[in-house]
C-alpha cells in the first residue's frame, strides 16, 4: 500500500468534477446574493417598521443598556414593550432569549434600551427645577456624573438626606442613596440614583404585577459616543485586515492571482453581513470578530487552491489554463471539504447549544465557512482565469509587434545612391 493510499480521502483520486464550465451560474448566484444584501439593508432601516435599523446593532455599536430579564411566568413581548413605554423608556427592543421553543425562551427576554441612565438631559432639567428649593435651602449647583448614575447637589444650607430623597421623588426621580460629599460646610451631597435594572423591574411590576420579575442576571451598558467610536474602530479593523491581506498577496503571487483572493474575501464578508440583515440577528463586536476570522479563513482556503493551480500550470504547459484550474480544484477538493467540515460542525454545535453572543458568533462562522469554501472555487478561480486570458493576450500582442529600432534593409538602387 502506497503512502498516498494511507490517508483518508473524501474525494477519490482521479475525480474530475466540472467546476469551471458552469462558472456563469455560480457567479450569477453570487451577484444575486450580494445585491440582496445591499437591498436588505435599506429595507430593514426604512420599510420594516419592527426593525428600524440596517442591522440589529448590539449595545456595543448602538449605545444604551441591554438587560436579560427572567420572569416567573410566560409573558408576551408586547406587554413588556408597553411597560417600558409607560415608564418613559420608549422604542425598547424586546426579544426572546434562550433556545427557540424552549420553556426558558417563553419566560426570558433580552431588553435593549437606548438610554444608559434613567435620567436623560430633559429629565435632569426638570429635576433641577423641582429641587431648586428644599425646605429653606436653595440649590446652588446641580451636576450629574458622566455615566448619569449619580448626581451632585450643593445647597446654601445644610439639608437632611431624607428631605433631598423626598424632593427628588416628588420631581420624578428615585434615589437609592443620599450622602454628604466633601467637607460638611460645603453642603454638597452625592445622590446615587436607582439603576436601570431597578427602573426596569419597577416598570414591569407595575404593568405585569408585583413579583412577576424573577431576576435580572445580566446588565450591560455602553454610551452613545462609545458606541459610535466602536463602529468606526470596527470599520477600521476590517479595512486594516483587508489592506494587510492585499500586501501579503502582492508579495506571494503575481497580479493574476491577487485580485481573485481580494474579491473572494470581500464576497464572503458581504454575504455574511447579508445573512445578519435577513435574519436580523444581533450584530455586535463578537460578530465583527467572526467577520475578521472569516476573512482570514477565506484567504487561507483560496491560497491553498491557488498554490496547486500555480504548480499544475508549470507541470501541464500543454493544457488549456481553464483545464489546469479545474484539475487543481479537484485535487484540493478533499482537503477543502475536510477542513471546512471540521470548522463548520464545531461552530454548528456552538450555534445549537450556545446562547447569546456565542450563538451569533457561531452563526456568522457557519455562514462564513460555507461562502468561504464556495468563493475559493467559484469566485476566485474564474477571476484568475479571466485575468490570465488577458495576460496571455497582452503577451501575444507584444510578441507580434515589430521592434521600432530594427532598420529595414536597403534596396540595391538605394545602396548605389548611397555609395555615390
Amino acid at each position: 500500500m502506497s503512502a498516498q493510499q494511507k490517508f483518508f480521502e473524501v474525494i477519490k483520486s482521479g475525480t474530475n468534477v466540472e467546476f469551471i464550465g458552469r462558472q456563469k451560474y455560480w457567479i450569477g448566484s453570487s451577484i444575486i446574493l450580494v445585491l440582496l444584501t445591499f437591498l436588505m439593508l435599506p429595507i430593514n432601516a426604512y420599510v420594516l417598521k419592527d426593525r428600524g435599523h440596517m442591522l440589529n446593532w448590539g449595545v456595543d455599536f448602538r449605545g444604551g443598556t441591554e438587560l436579560v430579564v427572567e420572569f416567573n411566568k410566560a409573558v408576551n413581548a408586547s406587554d413588556v414593550r408597553q411597560a417600558m413605554s409607560a415608564a418613559g423608556l420608549h422604542n425598547a427592543d424586546v426579544v426572546k432569549y434562550g433556545s427557540v421553543g424552549s420553556e426558558e425562551s417563553a419566560s426570558t427576554y433580552m431588553i435593549r434600551i437606548g438610554a444608559v441612565s434613567i435620567m436623560s438631559a430633559e429629565q435632569a432639567k426638570k429635576v433641577e427645577a423641582g429641587i431648586a428649593r428644599v425646605g429653606d435651602a436653595n440649590l446652588h449647583k446641580f451636576e450629574s456624573s458622566e455615566g448619569g448614575d449619580k448626581v451632585y447637589l450643593r445647597f446654601d444650607k445644610n439639608v437632611e438626606p431624607t428631605a433631598i430623597a423626598a424632593a427628588l421623588k416628588a420631581a420624578g426621580t428615585e434615589a437609592a442613596q443620599v450622602q454628604t460629599f466633601g467637607p460638611p460646610q460645603d453642603n454638597t451631597y452625592e445622590v446615587t440614583l436607582i439603576g436601570m435594572d431597578g427602573e426596569v423591574r419597577k416598570a414591569l411590576d407595575a404593568k405585569l404585577g408585583a413579583g412577576t420579575v424573577k431576576a435580572i442576571p445580566q446588565v450591560s451598558s455602553v454610551g452613545a459616543k462609545a458606541g459610535k467610536q466602536l463602529q468606526v474602530d470596527g470599520v477600521r479593523a476590517l479595512l486594516g485586515a483587508i489592506l494587510l491581506i492585499v500586501i501579503y498577496v502582492a508579495f506571494r503571487f503575481d497580479f493574476r492571482y491577487g485580485p481573485g483572493t481580494i474579491v473572494a474575501l470581500l464576497h464572503d464578508a458581504v454575504i455574511t453581513v447579508g445573512a445578519f440583515a435577513v435574519t436580523y440577528k444581533e450584530f455586535s463586536l463578537t460578530t465583527l470578530a467572526a467577520l475578521l476570522t472569516i476573512i482570514g479563513y477565506s484567504m487561507s482556503d483560496t491560497i491553498v487552491v491557488f498554490d496547486r493551480i500555480r504548480e499544475n500550470a508549470a507541470k501541464y504547459r500543454d493544457r488549456k489554463f481553464d483545464r489546469v484550474v479545474n484539475h487543481a480544484i479537484n485535487e484540493t477538493l478533499s482537503r477543502t471539504i475536510l477542513t471546512s467540515a471540521t470548522v463548520f460542525f464545531v461552530t454548528l454545535a456552538m450555534n445549537i447549544f450556545g446562547t447569546g453572543v456565542i450563538r451569533d458568533f457561531a452563526f456568522a462562522m457557519n455562514v462564513g465557512v460555507i461562502v468561504g469554501t464556495y468563493s475559493s472555487i467559484f469566485i476566485a478561480s474564474p477571476i484568475l482565469i479571466w485575468l490570465n486570458e488577458k495576460y496571455v493576450a497582452m503577451q501575444k500582442r507584444q510578441a507580434s509587434r515589430p521592434e521600432r529600432n530594427v532598420r529595414r534593409p536597403m534596396r540595391r538602387d538605394e545602396e548605389e545612391a548611397a555609395e555615390t
